[in-house]
């Protein structure tokens, strides 16, 4: 069986956004989840990023996170360790949960697309304008444990 990271789900085509482009996943230790995964997507880049703030559920909150990316073919491998602060990272660990997280899609215009969503139930659980055209916001919905990250990147990269 073939799986075409073209098709889109019923709630992407209502909001008019393409194929993902990243996977996240979150675990309580990153370098384990390396070790797991490197060898099925190669070697990941490791960024031990200090305090940033974020708007968590529409409160200013300094949290921080490790990450680490990797690529397959087109679609990003996210892993991430949450180290403090109010975070959806951390709200999902405490439910005990670990692994899959969230999806994410590219979007030319964050605050169109973050009131088209909300207009269908989901709401901004994190989210943040690091500059002109670059912004991530984290979108959840009652009863639905998986997130969907809308992503604007107009800066490069």
């Amino acid at each position: 069986m073939t799986i075409d990271a073209n098709v889109t789900s019923p709630a992407a085509n209502s909001l008019g956004l393409g194929a993902i482009d990243q996977v996240g996943m979150v675990y309580r230790d990153l370098d384990k989840a390396i070790a797991l995964y490197e060898p099925l997507f190669g070697p990941f880049e490791v960024f031990r990023y200090g305090d940033m703030e974020w708007e968590y559920f529409g409160a200013t909150e300094t949290s921080q996170i490790h990450l680490a990316l990797a690529k397959s073919g087109d679609i990003e491998i996210e892993l991430i360790q949450w180290i403090s602060g109010k975070t959806p990272h951390k709200d999902f660990l405490d439910a005990g949960r670990e692994g899959l997280h969230h999806l994410r899609y590219p979007v030319d215009d964050m605050d169109s697309k973050l009131a088209e969503a909300e207009a269908i139930g989901y709401r901004a659980a994190w989210k943040k304008r690091f500059g002109p055209g670059l912004a991530a916001v984290y979108l959840q919905r009652e009863g639905d444990p998986l997130l969907i990250e809308l992503f604007e990147n107009h800066a490069g990269a």
